[in-house]
């Protein structure tokens, strides 16, 4: 086990509830990220300074750095991503190999100001697509994607931009393929087309082709055409947390913002569909 300051990453099968009798942990210590498998059986974790016993993960690997980030891979599901917004990199593990060591470490270009000193841009969420396992999807702090092809580079290839230097908190690729989501921690939706043209080129070539978005739309905004929603609320930006794509309606993309709102926003019409507003304090109070 690591120590305090250390994240182990690891796979459990999953137990009943019953048998899961840990105590609480401190603030200092906890879950810092976890996804199932696309089939449910199998949880990929990270934690922070907890002891635990190994015997009972199906795989256990103690790291050197912070995880914020872990992913599975859609298209090899004996692959599992992680990443830290304190580091550069993501290491993908394979878990038919009892080993410590990743089997790809993808980095990403080294940012420099005018002045010659590094910017250092973490990286806050990673992606992969379901038809393609050489592709990779990783945003970091610094309102940018960057996209590799494990077959040419440990390099990006391709990078997907905004006109913000911003947080992007999560990205989601769509059902299809072809279109990828980001969301903004200063409460902007952005959209990136991945089909033909440059995108298609640069996964051909060994040069890092910058591409923006389709259309980027700003939340609040959505959700100030609503009259009756306005009447009652102070509607300002609000850090968006997470988004998904819904699978049985991939034009249909829900949201949580910063503030407990949720809600769906229709990406043909770029209107808001639901919305589910949590009870103001006062409301709350007379209970």
């Amino acid at each position: 086990m690591g120590s305090h300051s250390s994240l182990d990453a690891y796979l459990v099968p999953l137990r009943s509830p019953d048998q899961n009798q840990n105590p609480k942990p401190s603030r200092r210590k906890g879950v810092s990220a976890l996804e199932f498998d696309s089939k449910g059986i199998y949880l990929a974790s990270a934690t922070k300074g907890l002891k635990e016993d190994e015997r009972k993960h199906l795989l256990h690997i103690p790291t050197r750095h912070q995880i914020d980030v872990v992913r599975w891979n859609l298209s090899n599901q004996d692959e599992v991503a992680c990443a830290s917004m304190s580091g550069s990199e993501v290491h993908i593990f394979d878990i038919g190999y009892i080993s410590h060591k990743p089997v790809k470490v993808l980095r990403k270009r080294a940012s420099v100001t005018v002045h010659g000193s590094d910017v250092h841009k973490g990286v806050s969420d990673i992606a992969f697509t379901s038809n393609d396992d050489s592709r990779v999807f990783a945003s970091d702090t610094h309102g940018a994607i960057h996209v590799w092809d494990r077959r040419v580079s440990d390099l990006p290839c391709l990078g997907l931009t905004t006109n913000s230097s911003s947080n992007l908190n999560r990205i989601q690729v769509n059902v299809e393929n072809q279109v990828i989501f980001g969301a903004c921690k200063n409460g902007m939706i952005h959209i990136w087309d991945l089909r033909g043209g440059r995108p298609s080129t640069a996964f051909q070539s060994h040069k890092d082709v910058k591409i923006s978005p389709i259309t980027s739309v700003k939340v609040a905004s959505m959700l100030d055409k609503n009259r009756s929603l306005k009447a009652q609320s102070n509607i300002v930006p609000k850090e968006i947390h997470s988004i998904d794509v819904n699978p049985s309606c991939p034009y249909q993309l829900a949201f949580h913002l910063d503030d407990g709102w949720s809600g769906v926003l229709d990406i043909h019409n770029f209107q808001v569909t639901h919305i589910h507003c949590p009870p103001p304090p006062w409301f709350s109070a007379k209970i």
